[in-house]
């Protein structure tokens, strides 16, 4: 890159940066929800700083160089808080495209006399931005994966609550579809709460499980051998008729588990096993 293409871009910073917000701000789909145009600036402003400022005739096609270290932080800092805040992968690809507009355009307007140099630089800029627009969706993936692995564990602790309903027992109402990752989860929740309470009675309530194959009954007779390790008897309740017929179907034996077809049956069963009887009072006494 000549010497007066990159010293130009560093003296044009400020126009560069304004010309950007331009871009930005003139957008239909500014996030002004998201984040205000005072932190945009402020990113925006702490972006092309690093980059003009690393500018130079050596390092200008070499991502991998440390010179770039910078820059590249400053993005990845930009990406990933996006990706937390909620932006859009098309939000944060306008981010440093309306970026790349901007240099072209200042380009353009200072060397507009020489068509062929000013080609070439605005080539040798493009694979620049393009290269950092590849950085930046990477890193910004990076960060919407974790926000979805996090959000997804949140979701797996709240779908499956341990309820004490009596002393000594324990109900686990399952919602949705029981795969391998949330049956472990299952099996640690359930397994500290009878630990902690001292239960003998756990109760698995699968009447929110859209449908049960032979992975989903694996699964929670594992679960009921886990239980039965910590000395608790487990019921299997909410079996309904196309339940308990896909089970007959694949030939799944669960002869050695207590079920029921509703969690008050189970509860009635679980009251029984520990002699206790709930009586119906036909007044009440002042």
């Amino acid at each position: 890159m000549p010497t007066k293409t990159y010293q130009l871009l560093q003296k044009k910073k400020k126009s560069i940066l304004e010309l950007w917000m331009k871009n930005q701000l003139s957008d239909e789909g500014l996030r002004e929800d998201l984040i205000s145009n005072e932190e945009l600036r402020s990113q925006s402003d702490e972006l092309v700083t690093a980059l003009v400022g690393n500018l130079s005739a050596e390092n200008f096609s070499d991502l991998n160089s440390d010179e770039w270290s910078p820059v590249i932080e400053i993005l990845g800092g930009i990406a990933i808080t996006r990706a937390r805040q909620g932006f859009s992968p098309r939000e944060t690809g306008n981010f440093v495209f309306s970026l790349k507009e901007a240099l072209l355009q200042v380009l353009q307007d200072e060397i507009k006399t020489d068509p062929m140099m000013l080609f070439q630089e605005s080539m040798k800029i493009s694979r620049i931005m393009d290269n950092l627009s590849v950085v930046t969706f990477e890193t910004f993936i990076k960060g919407r994966e974790e926000v979805i692995l996090r959000q997804t564990d949140e979701i797996t602790e709240i779908s499956t609550p341990v309820i004490r309903v009596w002393t000594g027992i324990l109900a686990l109402p399952i919602i949705g579809t029981l795969d391998s990752a949330r049956t472990q989860v299952v099996m640690e929740n359930l397994l500290q709460e009878i630990v902690e309470t001292g239960s003998s009675i756990a109760i698995l309530d699968i009447s929110g499980v859209p449908a049960v194959d032979s992975l989903v009954a694996q699964h929670l007779i594992k679960t009921v051998s886990a239980t039965r390790l910590m000395g608790a008897e487990c019921i299997i309740s909410g079996i309904r008729p196309e339940i308990a017929q896909t089970v007959v179907h694949l030939g799944i034996d669960l002869s050695n588990i207590i079920t029921k077809a509703t969690l008050a049956s189970a509860l009635a069963y679980a009251f029984q096993v520990m002699r206790l009887e709930v009586r119906k009072v036909n007044s009440i006494q002042k």
